[in-house]
């Protein structure tokens, strides 16, 4: 295959931080090559360099055998390179669809073709299995939502390089056979991909070839056939790898509860429909579903942000009704938010403010009622080293961080407090291998110790690996708890859709 693009040795220094150091790599025409990296390993930084948002102080980029201007997105653009990126860059204020045509079409054209744009995208959806509403304010979706635009964003400009971060996280595991299937026609026709993924099967089952970042450098690269999950998992973070596994309990008291809980989509927080729903101790209740079909609200009642329309909802035995999200942290709820920079952190504050955001009445003081820093920031820095948050110390600004390490940030700060009910909504999202497996870990303690954990994840695996019960929430409807020892993949993916084996309606309560 020729090489239509070439990396060629790339460096980029932030300060003393070296994030990428001298990578040359190339990708062929009609191949899908993979890219892995532990989180902070450079491999966001590269790809912006790649699409023109950040310039590299040494080093160039070919495409199409010609140099690439550096510093120029709409340079990359024209050139044939789409890139889905790993936070959003979406107008909240404009539909799907103008944000999907925005910039294509010409300042000077007297009117805009909607008909034409609105066909394409409606083709593109259902090629892909990525279904939105063309009409749809992109403020009003979800993240999972957003991401299926980005895609969508990225194909409408018939792209000849593709760069997909993550493209499966909101798709059913039969959306996302189609899609490879769908890859597999493209690059047969000449399309090339990158591909970034934390999910190692999905590397091994669509790449031709596998390249490995860590701490800003290549350390590892080999023909997909010739390698397995361990071995690139060990690449990834230069350890071998162990999955967490939790040791059977009994659940124990009830801790929160839905009662027939409906909530109206007009409220802003999504959808509940009659939604019933149990966390007891010493359990994990996974949420299996599409985005979009009830998860925020879920997540929103519990994080204490709205109260139900109907139904009844208990915390620790008590109706909850006027309640708040300071209110619910009080009472020993501990939110892992499903967006991590504009919902888990602020992104102009240090790290250890971060970390003491939610408990900053409670961190130690002084006899004069002044916070003492010394122990706050020495309590961060541990924090720091346990969960190997990447950063230029506790002093660094948040927004500086990679996505992963702010995700690793709010996981410390929520799960050193050790609340009694813990909602993980998304936790592993964008997290290496080695990440993941601390993150399980440490929800498994959570576990172990008497916590009620609910984990609402697009992640089907983890949701089998964790969770002691399963239900599937489908156009604001909860199934009956599912055991995740029995039922299949295939099971929770037609129920994800709507549907059982036969073909049936799936859920009760769930509209159609």
């Amino acid at each position: 295959m020729p090489d239509i693009l070439k990396l060629v040795d790339i460096t980029i220094r932030f300060g003393p931080l070296v994030a990428n150091d001298s990578i040359s790599l190339s990708l062929g025409e009609g191949e899908v090559l993979a890219l892995l990296g532990e989180n902070g390993a450079g491999k966001t930084t590269l790809m912006n360099i790649l699409f023109g948002h950040y310039v590299a102080d040494e080093g160039h980029i070919e495409a199409f055998g010609e140099r690439l201007p550096p510093g120029q997105p709409d340079a990359a653009l024209n050139r044939g390179i789409g890139m889905v990126h790993q936070h959003f860059s979406l107008a909240e204020n404009l539909s799907v669809l103008e944000n999907i045509t925005l910039g294509t079409e010409s300042l000077w054209s007297m009117r805009r073709d909607r008909k034409g744009a609105r066909e394409k995208i409606i083709g593109l959806s259902k090629r892909f299995g990525l279904v939105v509403d063309p009409d749809a304010l992109v403020g009003d979706l979800g993240v999972g939502e957003r991401q299926r635009v980005e895609i969508l964003k990225a194909l409408y400009r018939e792209a000849r390089i593709l760069i997909l971060d993550e493209p499966t996280a909101v798709l059913t595991p039969q959306e996302a056979d189609d899609l490879f299937e769908t890859l597999r026609t493209l690059v047969a026709g000449g399309m090339s991909v990158i591909f970034i993924s934390h999910k190692l099967h999905e590397i091994l089952a669509i790449s031709d070839r596998v390249v490995v970042l860590r701490r800003g450098k290549i350390v590892a690269e080999t023909e997909t056939r010739d390698a397995d999950r361990a071995s690139l998992a060990e690449s990834m973070v230069g350890r071998s790898v162990h999955d967490p596994k939790g040791e059977p309990m009994a659940p124990g008291d009830t801790l929160f509860e839905l009662a027939n809980v409906s909530l109206s989509s007009a409220r802003g927080f999504g959808r509940l429909d009659n939604a019933n729903l149990v966390l007891r101790r010493h359990q994990i209740t996974g949420i299996a579903g599409v985005s979009g079909n009830g998860q925020q609200a879920l997540a929103s009642l519990l994080s204490g942000n709205v109260r139900p329309d109907s139904g009844a909802m208990k915390l620790f035995g008590e109706d909850v009704r006027d309640t708040s999200p300071l209110q619910m942290v009080r009472r020993g709820v501990g939110r892992i938010p499903e967006d991590r920079n504009h919902v888990g952190v602020v992104g102009e504050m240090t790290v250890w403010e971060n970390l003491i955001s939610e408990s900053v009445r409670s961190v130690p003081q002084s006899n004069k009622g002044i916070l003492d820093f010394k122990a706050i920031r020495e309590n961060a820095d541990r924090l720091i080293a346990d969960y190997d948050i990447r950063c230029q110390g506790a002093q660094a600004e948040t927004r500086l961080l990679s996505g992963g390490n702010v995700q690793k940030l709010i996981l410390a700060r929520v799960l050193d407090a050790q609340p009694a009910v813990i909602l993980a909504n998304q936790p592993a999202r964008g997290l290496d291998v080695g990440a993941i497996a601390y993150v399980h870990g440490k929800l498994l303690e959570a576990r172990a110790r008497g916590a009620a954990v609910l984990l609402i994840s697009e992640d089907l695996e983890e949701l089998m690996a964790l969770s002691d019960q399963i239900q599937v929430v489908f156009h604001g409807g909860l199934s009956e708890a599912l055991d995740p020892h029995t039922v299949t993949l295939r099971q929770l993916g037609l129920m994800m859709s709507g549907q059982d084996g036969s073909g049936e309606a799936a859920i009760t309560g769930a509209a159609s």
